[in-house]
């Protein structure tokens, strides 16, 4: 595992992407919380939730993974990542074991503030870490190593869906019961992922490489500060891309498992394999976008993935064919975690690694706000069993979204001051 000084500093970097996919593994099981919404909203539970209460935990999750991403960001840049993705973890895992202990309706703020609260801290905290240590470990390979880095998070719900549904039928009349299970194997999980980060050491190089300087994607001589990132269009342009993108896809994943029913005539039992299946995409779009983007260039990739998506949500109220609805879905799961997978390597193109972790962090606020937009417009605008103003209106706004990278090109290259330079 210790980085070689002699001729190949590079030996163990692949170790450290594994140890960085474990602990996403664990954090991405959110994405299983359709699994949760829907036990929750069974009137044999104790808790008989409406559509938009039981998307409240959720929403709050992702709310709270910008405050969480901000403040990892900055430390984890100072300090190192280990400490900040050790801390993220057990907070993490604290906030799950803590939503286990509620029992009926009377306590939904329990599970706002475990789930929601708590455990939305501890996940951003822990998911900005690999995102900005292995820029940094892999400068040659930044697309495909941050598609890498967040894939974990897309594949959590792929392991966490079916064993959530197998627990949640033991605990019927309690499903958050699942929680208490759960939280204890995120906390080893977490635990043991984080253990084995650290940044490479002063002046690393991968032999042999240098950033290119001409090309579809380019990578900036300079390290933008925080500040100064925060300074230029550029970065407001980029989260706004982010944004738009997380509201389309969080959308449909927010209410997987009661559409795949409602629309495609899923049964309770395939609706569930079909968002652990979906996890799948999720995390692979991470990957895939991540590659593809080096290849087509950062922003040609997004304005693609909104594209896609827009097409998506037209089809997909009236997509009673069970097959149909499942590309489909799998299209919109694809795009979605594809934006994770380019995002941090754009941002490091445009800004720079030395302050990746607090840039990119911050950009993460359009993750927490389109994770409330997203299913929020389509729990109010579901009406019975149909879902067509609610993927209608999802559609308009990805098709408006498409301008935006089109209009996006990397800051123009300026000397900078000391004071500028600094995080």
């Amino acid at each position: 595992m210790a980085t070689s000084s002699g001729d190949n500093p590079t030996r163990g970097r692949w170790w450290l992407a594994a140890a960085g996919v474990l602990l996403q593994l664990a954090l991405g099981a959110v994405y299983a919380w359709s699994t949760f919404s829907r036990a929750l909203q069974s009137e044999d539970s104790a808790f008989a939730l409406s559509k938009s209460q039981a998307a409240l935990p959720f929403s709050v999750t992702i709310a709270m993974i910008f405050l969480g991403t901000y403040i990892g960001g900055r430390v984890q840049d100072v300090k190192g990542p280990r400490v900040v993705a050790l801390t993220g973890g057990v907070v993490y895992a604290a906030g799950v074991l803590l939503a286990g202990f509620a029992v009926d309706s009377d306590q939904l703020w329990l599970l706002v503030l475990g789930y929601g609260v708590i455990a939305g801290f501890g996940m951003g905290l822990g998911y900005i870490v690999p995102v900005a240590m292995l820029q940094k470990w892999f400068p040659d390979k930044r697309g495909l190593i941050t598609g890498i880095a967040v894939g974990g998070f897309g594949f959590g719900a792929v392991l966490t869906s079916p064993v959530a549904q197998s627990l949640v039928e033991i605990y019927p009349k309690v499903p958050t019961r699942a929680f208490l299970w759960l939280g204890v194997a995120y906390l080893v999980m977490t635990v043991v992922g984080a253990s084995f980060f650290r940044n490479p050491p002063e002046g690393y190089r991968v032999p042999g490489w240098s950033a290119p300087t001409t090309g579809r994607v380019v990578a900036t001589t300079r390290e933008y500060g925080q500040g100064e990132a925060l300074r230029t269009p550029q970065w407001y342009l980029l989260t706004a891309i982010l944004t738009l993108n997380v509201t389309a896809g969080i959308g449909l994943i927010s209410v997987a498992t009661s559409a795949a029913t409602d629309i495609a005539g899923y049964s309770t039992a395939a609706a569930a394999t079909f968002t652990g299946v979906m996890g799948l995409f999720n995390g692979g779009g991470r990957i895939f976008w991540g590659w593809m983007s080096g290849l087509t260039g950062r922003t040609t990739a997004f304005a693609v993935m909104l594209a896609i998506q827009a097409v998506c949500f037209v089809i997909l109220p009236h997509a009673a064919s069970p097959v149909l609805f499942a590309v489909l879905g799998a299209l919109v799961y694809l795009c979605y975690g594809g934006g994770f997978g380019a995002m941090p390597a754009t941002a490091g193109d445009f800004f720079g690694l030395r302050n990746a972790g607090a840039i990119y962090g911050l950009m993460i606020i359009g993750w927490s706000i389109g994770g409330v937009i997203g299913p929020l417009v389509v729990a109010n605008l579901i009406s019975g069993t149909s879902y067509t103003a609610a993927f209608y209106t999802i559609a308009a706004m990805a098709f408006v979204a498409i301008a935006l990278p089109l209009l996006t090109r990397p800051p123009r290259p300026q000397a900078p001051t000391e004071a500028e330079t600094q995080p």
